[in-house]
């Protein structure tokens, strides 16, 4: 059903519901710099009631409304490009902490809450939130929830839809969803939760969540390693979770492109093994007191350099060190957005997989420009890699803007062949809308279609994302 322009009356309404303003340039800008957004107005209310007239005013008129976080995501499902300009209902000012509950381990959190305010509320009380991500300084949970996002514990703790217990969420219509229980066990018909997860706004808008916390690691061992080749760290990982259990929380997977990148981009960083080797491992586990995971650790890692599944290795010996070694991971993307990238790729294939494919795809890629440089990293544990591809040096991307498409492509077909998804973590937004028709089951879309349509039959949630 086609929106409306939003009229002189509407924007009259509008602004008797809540201040609203002409959108300030960063309400329209994507991290990647791939799309103009655009808007009518942008409304920050401060409660889901006011969320709620503001939808309910948007769908009686058919104007469309583009829900805003913190404005981080990689696939264009903040930003607007075309149709009738929409409202742009920014959550930010959505931003307490209801609850913070130890004995339950869940905290209640507003839409608009910064990640990193959540994990030191968790901090605060002896507890953990795992979900942790490069842009948590950031990024809001209520987009977090909205594209399930993942990061670098998914391993141990899943991604956000396995974190969250209840959501308050505002529907098409205007009514609001009070879902925020703290129950595990709630087995009463569909799961409207974790439909709202993951549909990036599409179905209605979170405003706030119910948070599980964990245990925090009494223990925590950090380790570099060099490995001669993906496969070394596929074993490696193997053995851990053989001789250790489900206490690696992150086993990321890093290039040496990467850290060249860091250097050619003027970001400082400490080097964390003398060898320069082409693949790393970057490892951390957590375990409760007196469970020996330094000695044990020690002697798998010690066992896998007999084997020659490693050729050198440094364990953190302090906080400090630790933070180094993270300061690495978590830099590369900014390194990697300021080269440039001609083609980026979040993807995942099963972990056994990850080897072969790295292999064939870098093939495909020489064989196109053999001066191409890649930079493929990411969370080996969990499968799922960003599989980067870059100008020469001294070039610049839009040289090769004629072959993106093409190029991404290429990789789709690959990561399709080995049974992966061509989105892992990032969701697919505006960007990735024709990738979904092309590898996504049928009877998949015909499902999508129809929730879609009953939920918001007038089509004004975030209006060209998605489906």
């Amino acid at each position: 059903m086609p929106l409306n322009e939003p009229t002189p009356e509407f924007l009259s309404k509008l602004a008797s519901i809540t201040d609203s303003a002409t959108p300030a340039a960063r309400y329209l800008e994507e991290p990647r710099g791939r799309y103009e957004g655009q808007g009518v107005a942008v409304v920050r209310p401060r409660s889901v009631n006011k969320v709620s007239e503001i939808v309910r005013l948007c769908n009686t008129h058919k104007v469309g409304v583009v829900p805003y976080g913190g404005g981080t995501g990689l696939v264009g499902g903040q930003t607007s490009i075309a149709g009738p300009k929409p409202v742009i209902l920014s959550l930010e000012r959505l931003n307490s902490i209801r609850d913070v509950d130890p004995a339950d381990n869940i905290l209640t959190a507003e839409a608009g809450v910064i990640l990193a305010d959540i994990q030191n509320a968790a901090d605060d009380v002896q507890r953990l939130f795992p979900l942790s991500l490069a842009s948590e300084g950031s990024c809001q949970i209520g987009g977090n929830l909205a594209t399930n996002a993942g990061g670098v514990n998914v391993l141990r703790y899943g991604n956000t839809r396995d974190l969250c217990l209840g959501i308050e969420a505002v529907l098409p219509d205007g009514s609001i969803f009070g879902g925020l229980k703290r129950l595990r066990k709630d087995n009463t018909g569909y799961n409207l939760r974790n439909l709202l997860i993951g549909a990036e706004g599409t179905l209605g808008i979170i405003t706030a969540a119910t948070l599980r916390l964990m245990p925090k690691p009494v223990e925590v061992e950090t380790a570099f390693l060099a490995i001669p080749n993906p496969q070394a760290g596929v074993e490696i990982l193997s053995r851990l979770s053989t001789q250790l259990g489900e206490v690696t929380s992150a086993f990321e997977l890093i290039h040496r492109q990467g850290l060249e990148f860091l250097n050619e981009t003027g970001i400082e960083f400490t080097e964390p093994l003398p060898s320069n080797p082409e693949w790393m491992v970057l490892l951390e586990c957590g375990a409760g007191g007196d469970s020996g995971l330094k000695d044990n650790l020690e002697r798998i890692l010690g066992d896998a350099f007999d084997a020659g599944l490693i050729a050198d290795a440094v364990l953190a010996q302090n906080e400090a060190q630790r933070q180094a070694f993270w300061n690495i991971r978590e830099h590369i993307p900014v390194a990697n957005r300021r080269i440039g990238v001609i083609s980026s790729h979040d993807i995942s294939v099963p972990v056994s997989q990850v080897p072969d494919f790295i292999k064939r795809t870098a093939q495909m890629v020489k064989s196109i420009n053999p001066k191409f440089r890649i930079n493929c990293f990411g969370h080996l544990g969990d499968g799922n890699l960003h599989y980067n591809i870059y100008p020469p040096k001294g070039a610049k991307r839009a040289e090769f803007d004629g072959i993106r498409a093409s190029l991404a492509r290429n990789v789709y077909e690959l990561v399709d062949g080995f049974g992966g998804s061509f989105s892992a973590e990032h969701g697919i937004g505006r960007m990735k809308k024709a990738d979904l028709l092309k590898y996504s089951d049928p009877a998949k879309l015909t499902a999508m279609r129809a929730i879609k349509s009953a939920l918001d039959p007038n089509g004004i949630m975030n209006p060209g994302a998605v489906i």
